[in-house]
């Protein structure tokens, strides 16, 4: 399973960590859109469990088939 994120740790918006899966706006329109990784929202403050970041990862996990053209 992918350990891109620190399971123990909630990630908020603004958290550099947060970049490698997509911006600010990706990430709200993903919200918008009701895709992208679980959150949680909390007022006005959106936060994200490293545990959930880290199953959205493996799910969304390309295995190459090997096949060239």
């Amino acid at each position: 399973m992918a350990r891109l994120f620190d399971n123990t740790r909630a990630y908020v918006l603004g958290d550099p960590e947060l970049d490698i899966i997509g911006n600010r706006e990706k990430l709200a329109q993903w919200r918008h859109r009701g895709t992208g990784p679980v959150f949680y929202r909390l007022g006005r403050k959106i936060i994200y469990q490293g545990t959930d970041l880290n199953a959205w990862a493996e799910a969304n996990r390309v295995e190459p088939t090997g096949v060239r053209d």
